[in-house]
C-alpha cells in the first residue's frame, strides 16, 4: 500500500494528495493535511488514514486499518450507512464540504463529534475505493449554537425574546386548532419599574429583572413558554388548557410571586406587576391579535389599580376603538378650529358683580355632537394631545382677555393648566410671552393648578407658581380639599385664591359634615390671607350658607352656566348698567 494510483475518471482523488514526479500520488504526504483523510475499499474497510484523523477519532492507526468504516459512525447510523456505502460503489458520486447539514464522527471514548465530510473516489491496483476528507467543525457548530441562542433569547435573563415567543405562539395556535385545546397568553408588566431605575440605577433594575425571571420560572410548568419581550414586560404561554380558569390560577401565582419583597444589598424592593390574560381560540386565532388583546387587558389591570389581573373582553376593544376615534376627531378639531372656549361667571358675594370668569373648553363635533370634557380630556392626556390642547386654551383665553381689555372690560379670566403643562418647565416663559405679545395687564389672567398636581413636587410647584406670581399673574389652587396637601405646603405655596371643590358645596345646606368642612376650609383660607371661590353653587340655600360664612366669590348654575364670549360680554354690560 505504498501508492494510490489516480485513474483518469477520478480527479477528486487529488483533494489532499500531492503528485510525485513519476505521476504517482505519495500517500505519506497526507499526514501533512489539516483535515482527517481516510480511504475505504469496496468492502467498506479502512485501508488508509492520516495523522489528523487519528487525532480526531482517538484511535491509533493500527486500530483503524482493516476495520469497517462504521466504527467511526454513531451506533444509530451504522446500519443505514452500510446500505448507503453499497449504493455508493454501484454509482459513485462526488460530494463537497457543506452538502449535508449534520454529520457526526464517533470518538473512541464513546461520544460523537460534529464534522463535515467531502467524498471522492479513485482506483487502487485496479480496484475502486472511496476517499473521505473529514473536517472538525465543533467550534463552528458551537458558534452557530451561540448565535442562534442570542438570536432567540434575551441577553439579560436568558429567557426567550419577543421573536422566539411569537414563533412559539404561532406553533401553539396551530396545534391548538388541531387538537381543540385552548391556550392562554399572560402579558406581565412590572409596576413602577421606572422608579426603581431612576432611584437606584440600572444595575439594580437589571437585578430585579433577573429575579423576576427566576420567580416566573418557579410558578410555571416545564412546558410553558416564558419570554422577556423587552424593558420590564414579560409574557407567558400556557398550552393545552383543559379549563379557562387554569390561566387565572397561574396569573394569581404570578402576582403572588412578584409581589414578594426583593432584597438587593441594603435595599428592600417590591416589584409588583399587572397581568393581562387572553385566550385562543376564544378571543382570537392569530398571534398578532392575541398579543394586542393581551396588551389591552394588561393596561386595564393598571387602570384598575395595578398589582391585579384583568381578563380581555370585547368591551375593552370597543373602548379602545372609541378612544382612537375620539383622538382622531380631537386632533382634527385642533387643526380645523372646531374647539371653543365658554366662560362661566364668578360672582363677588359682597357686591354681586361679575369681576372674573373661568374659561371652560367646549367641543362640538360634526359626527359626535357635543362632546363633554370628561369624555375627551382623558383621551388627550393619554394620547399626547394635552400639551397642544392646553396651549390652545391658554392662548385663546389670553386673546379674549386682550380683546375685552381693549373694550374696557377688565374681566379676570381663570385658565386651568394640565399636569403636562405644569411639569413642562416653560409655563411661566410661555405666559410671559403671551402677556407681552397681546399687551394686556397680567393681573387679568389667573392660572389654576389642581391641588393634586401641585403636591406631587412641592418644590417645583413653589418655584413655578412663584415665577407666575412675579409676572403679576393671579394663581389659584383648584379642587381644594380633594387632594392631600398639608398646612405647611398650603402656607408656602404662592397662591392668591383657593377654589373649594363642588363636592363639598353640594351638601352644605343638608349635610352637617359637609357644612362643617366647607366652613373650616373658608376659615383656613381667610386665616392664610387667601380669597375663596366656591364651585358648583346651584341652590339659594347653598349661596346663603356661603354668604353667612364669609366666602368671597361663587360660580355655578344658580347664577349662570358657561357661555360663549359674546354672551358673556352682553351679561357683563347688563350687570354693569344694573349696578
Amino acid at each position: 500500500m505504498n501508492h494510490l494510483v489516480q485513474s483518469s475518471s477520478a480527479a477528486p482523488l487529488a483533494h489532499g494528495f500531492v503528485q510525485g514526479d513519476d505521476g504517482q500520488f505519495d500517500e505519506r504526504l497526507i499526514d501533512y493535511a489539516p483535515d482527517g483523510i481516510l480511504a475505504v475499499d469496496t468492502s467498506g474497510r479502512i485501508f488508509l488514514a492520516n495523522r489528523a484523523l487519528c487525532q480526531l477519532s482517538g484511535y491509533a492507526l493500527d486500530e483503524l486499518l482493516g476495520q469497517p468504516l462504521e466504527m467511526l459512525l454513531p451506533p444509530a447510523a451504522r446500519q443505514h450507512h452500510a446500505e448507503k456505502m453499497k449504493r455508493f460503489f454501484v454509482q459513485p458520486t462526488n460530494r463537497a464540504m457543506g452538502a449535508v447539514g449534520k454529520l457526526e464522527l464517533w470518538h473512541r471514548d464513546g461520544h460523537a463529534l460534529a464534522v463535515d465530510i467531502a467524498l471522492g473516489q479513485g482506483l487502487r491496483q485496479g480496484m475502486a475505493f472511496s476517499l473521505a476528507f473529514i473536517r472538525d467543525v465543533r467550534e463552528v457548530v458551537q458558534l452557530r449554537h451561540q448565535m442562534h441562542f442570542h438570536a432567540t433569547h434575551d441577553g439579560l435573563t436568558g429567557l426567550y425574546n419577543r421573536w422566539m415567543f411569537r414563533e412559539q405562539l404561532n406553533q401553539a395556535i396551530a396545534q391548538g386548532l388541531r387538537t381543540g385545546l385552548s391556550l392562554s397568553v399572560l402579558l406581565i408588566d412590572l409596576d413602577d419599574f421606572k422608579a426603581i431605575n431612576d432611584a437606584h440605577g440600572h444595575a439594580v433594575g437589571d437585578e430585579v429583572l433577573k429575579e423576576v425571571a427566576v420567580r416566573l420560572k418557579s410558578v410555571l410548568r416545564t412546558g410553558d413558554g416564558l419570554a422577556r419581550l423587552g424593558g420590564d414586560e414579560f409574557a407567558v404561554l400556557l398550552r393545552d388548557l383543559k379549563h379557562p380558569d387554569d390561566a387565572q390560577v397561574v396569573g394569581q401565582k404570578v402576582l403572588l410571586a412578584l409581589g414578594q419583597p426583593y432584597q438587593s444589598g441594603h435595599l428592600t424592593l417590591y416589584p409588583g406587576a399587572s397581568v393581562g390574560v387572553v385566550y385562543a381560540p376564544q378571543d382570537a386565532q392569530d398571534a398578532e391579535t392575541l398579543m394586542r388583546f393581551a396588551d389591552m387587558a394588561m393596561y386595564q389591570a393598571k387602570e384598575n389599580g395595578r398589582g391585579i389581573l384583568a381578563m380581555y373582553s370585547v368591551a375593552m376593544l370597543h373602548r379602545l376603538e372609541e378612544k382612537m376615534r375620539l383622538h382622531k376627531r380631537l386632533k382634527q378639531a385642533l387643526l380645523t378650529h372646531q374647539l371653543a372656549l365658554h366662560y362661566q361667571p364668578q360672582v363677588n358675594l359682597f357686591d354681586n358683580q361679575v369681576h372674573s370668569v373661568e374659561a371652560l373648553l367646549r367641543w362640538h363635533d360634526s359626527e359626535l355632537g357635543n362632546v363633554p370634557p370628561d369624555r375627551f380630556i382623558p383621551v388627550a392626556e393619554s394620547s399626547g394631545l394635552m400639551l397642544l390642547l392646553g396651549d390652545w386654551v391658554l392662548e385663546t383665553a389670553c386673546q379674549q382677555i386682550a380683546e375685552w381689555h381693549r373694550k374696557g372690560m377688565n374681566l379676570r379670566v381663570a385658565v386651568n393648566v394640565s399636569v403636562q403643562q405644569f411639569r413642562g418647565g416653560n409655563l411661566a416663559e410661555r405666559v410671559g410671552g403671551l402677556i407681552q405679545r397681546l399687551n394686556f395687564p397680567a393681573h387679568l389672567l389667573e392660572i389654576e393648578v389642581t391641588e393634586s398636581v401641585a403636591m406631587v413636587d412641592t418644590a417645583q410647584a413653589v418655584r413655578l407658581l412663584g415665577e407666575l406670581s412675579s409676572l403679576g399673574v393671579c394663581v389659584a389652587l383648584d379642587d381644594f380639599g380633594t387632594g392631600y396637601s398639608s398646612l405647611a405646603y398650603l402656607r408656602d405655596l404662592p397662591v392668591a385664591r383657593i377654589k373649594i371643590d363642588k363636592s363639598f358645596i353640594r351638601g352644605v345646606a343638608t349635610n352637617p359634615k359637609d357644612a362643617m368642612l366647607a366652613e373650616a376650609m373658608i376659615g383656613l383660607a381667610r386665616t392664610l390671607g387667601k380669597s375663596v371661590v366656591a364651585e358648583g353653587v346651584e341652590t339659594p340655600e347653598q349661596l346663603a350658607f356661603l354668604a353667612l360664612h364669609g366666602c368671597d366669590t361663587y360660580q355655578g348654575w344658580l347664577f349662570a352656566k358657561a357661555m360663549p364670549s359674546e354672551d358673556m360680554t352682553a351679561l357683563w354690560k347688563l350687570s354693569n348698567r344694573c349696578a
